[in-house]
Parts: C-alpha cells; structure tokens; sequence
C-alpha cells in the first residue's frame, strides 16, 4: 500500500489538522482501499461508496490511532468493517423489501444485485469464472470471506491478515483452510452442473 512508517507520519499529520497529508494518504491508498471493498460487493458503484465511507471514517477517527496497529493495518481495518457493514445494510434493505413484497406486489424488486463484476486483477477472458468464484465467496462466514478477501484477492500475509483482524495467524490459517474447503464444495456442484 505505502510505507507503513510513513503513513503513521502522515496520519499523525492529519491529527494535526494537515489537509495536504490527508490528501497524500488517499491519493497514495484509494486504489487498494476501493479494490478490497469491490473485493466484497462486485459493483464499482458500491465500492466508490465504501472507499468514500472508509476516508471519511478515517477522517473522523484519526484521533483514535494510537500506534499500537501500523497505518496500513488501521486502514485496513476501517475498509473491511465499512466494506462488512454495507453487506450488513444490503441485507438488511433486501429482507425489507421482501417483506413488502409480501403485502405490495409492485415492490419485489431485488436491491442489490451485482450484476456487472469488473475487478480490476481478473482478466476478461476469466471475468465469468471469477463472477462464479465470487458468488460462492458469498456464501462464506463473514471471518472465512475477510480472511480469504484479504489474502487470496488482496496478496496479503496471514501475518498481515491476522493484524487487521485482530486475531492470531493461526487463526487466519484456520478461517482459510475452511473457507478453501467450503468453496470447493461449492465450486464441485457448479462445475457437475456445467459439465453435465
């Protein structure tokens, strides 16, 4: 992302009031932060709206970072848990709009529906299989799909990993030894289907 002892020099800048340092910190972090929460919702429109959510969240709470995690994984942090919350939102919005389905027919529209995925590391020729790989990331645990998110989309370490989700890497090699079994589970039964 960016050196880790400058981005706390920075972030202690914009504690300061430093506007010029804020701006440094996005120009030199936008492009990870909004790829790790398309990452999460497969739709450049959402994750415009995260990336916007995690600098304003950074913004507010800057005053919190004491230096115990390092700039990146503080980051880190605030993009997963704004990346998890707007998940926690779509769902929220959908089970609403089922249930006044239920007593409004005109209102069955889905509201959140993915349907273009573009991420900027999957070539055109794999956009389908990643669009199914995705899908099926999806149906992982919040704490599976963060680790997997994180290491296998984002080239993370585990030890990285574990730092922005504050557990320990043997943690992080357990959520991902279990969300690579739950995906070739899923993945087993779409391939049968294509194949068949």
């Amino acid at each position: 992302m960016t050196d880790t002892n400058d981005l706390a020099v920075l972030l202690e800048a914009i504690r300061q009031g430093d506007q010029e340092a804020f701006r440094q910190v996005y120009e030199r972090t936008k492009t990870r932060v909004f790829n790790l929460a398309l990452g999460y919702v497969r739709n450049r429109e959402d994750a415009e709206e995260i990336t916007q959510d995690v600098y304003v969240e950074l913004f507010r709470s800057v005053a919190s970072f004491n230096g115990n995690a390092s700039g990146t994984t503080w980051l880190y942090r605030i993009a997963v848990n704004k990346s998890l919350d707007f998940l926690k939102y779509q769902k929220r919005q959908k089970r609403f709009a089922f249930l006044t389905s239920l007593f409004d027919s005109n209102t069955g529209e889905t509201l959140y529906q993915p349907t273009d995925f573009s991420h900027p590391g999957v070539t055109l020729e794999n956009k389908e299989q990643a669009a199914i790989l995705f899908k099926a990331i999806d149906r992982l645990s919040e704490k599976q799909k963060t680790a997997y998110i994180l290491t296998k989309v984002e080239g993370l370490t585990n030890i990285e990993t574990a730092a922005i989700m504050a557990i320990s890497v043997g943690a992080v090699e357990s959520l991902l030894q279990r969300a690579t079994d739950n995906l070739k589970k899923q993945l087993a039964g779409v391939y049968k289907s294509l194949i068949s």
